[in-house]
């Protein structure tokens, strides 16, 4: 049997599952007899072209995403794989591998001293600043917040503002960005 269809045959099953839909009525509303929704998904089918696009129909789907390599259900990230970069003695790490259109999710490290100038982002930016271990001072247009384990800050992430780690140990905290619409 060649990886197309056991490709379908995977994707068949895992989307009538997500949809909790029994083969019977998987079939039904196809209008498709139950024993070649078996067949469809024990592999041992030879399905036309119109078969195919009344599976994808009923299960909302593109014929591409029928027939493609089975999506995980999860996937691991090693953290060797997100993006990191150090800005001095700083390490800013994304928290998440993919990006997600107008918001921005960064870890930061900062070393007992260490200080960060954060770079302006467009009119309408809310930013949020969270303080998870040890603390963080927040510096915005002359407004300065002294952040424990816990607080969070939001403010214009429009504006010059800045990051400093007033204490005796490691501190990191966790910028959101909301960047404003374009």
């Amino acid at each position: 049997m060649g990886k197309a269809p056991v490709n379908l045959a995977r994707n068949i099953k895992q989307l009538r599952d997500a949809r909790g839909l029994s083969q019977e009525q998987a079939a039904r509303l196809a209008d498709l007899p139950r024993p070649t929704w078996g067949n469809l998904e024990s592999g041992s089918a030879n399905p036309t072209l119109t078969v195919l696009l009344r599976v994808a129909a009923i299960l909302q789907v593109s014929l591409e995403e029928l027939v493609s390599e089975p999506k995980a259900e999860g996937k691991l990230i090693p953290l060797g794989k997100l993006k990191t970069l150090r800005r001095g003695e700083v390490t800013v790490r994304k928290i998440l591998p993919d990006a997600l259109p107008g918001c921005e999710l960064d870890r930061m490290e900062l070393p007992t001293g260490a200080h960060l100038v954060g770079i302006p982002h467009r009119v309408g930016t809310r930013e949020y600043l969270t303080c998870e271990r040890g603390a963080l001072k927040l510096s915005v247009q002359g407004e300065s917040w002294n952040l424990k384990e816990g607080d969070v800050v939001v403010f214009r992430g429009d504006q010059k503002h800045s990051y400093y780690n007033p204490g005796k140990g490691l501190s990191v905290g966790y910028s959101i960005v909301i960047l404003a619409p374009i």
